[in-house]
């Protein structure tokens, strides 16, 4: 079984750091690149437990749900993914979109 442990700390920091940011700062496009990193995130959990199918796109639940949103894409994520080089590919792309964020 693989070590999601560094996957599941780069979502709980940026989701913390979502749910502390002034709504301005959501507004500037946080909550954009946080639902945009949660969609990414659960088309490559649906592509590996349904390949082969379409994958269904995650709705916007609004600013203040961007946090829950990326938590749960990403936790799920982390059940299916086998290899540390996956975990460390998820992990950047966590870290790359906490940057853009600004958070």
């Amino acid at each position: 079984m693989v070590d999601t442990t560094p996957l599941t700390r780069a979502l709980d920091h940026f989701a913390d750091r979502l749910r502390a940011a002034p709504q301005s700062r959501l507004q500037r496009g946080a909550a954009a690149e946080a639902l945009a990193l949660a969609r990414e995130l659960a088309g490559w959990t649906q592509r590996v437990e349904e390949p082969g199918s379409e994958p269904r796109t995650m709705p916007d639940a609004g600013m203040f749900a961007a946090a829950d949103q990326l938590l749960v894409a990403g936790h799920d994520l982390a059940h299916v993914l086998e290899s540390d080089g996956e975990v460390a590919e998820a992990v950047r792309l966590v870290e790359e979109a906490r940057g853009r964020a600004g958070v």
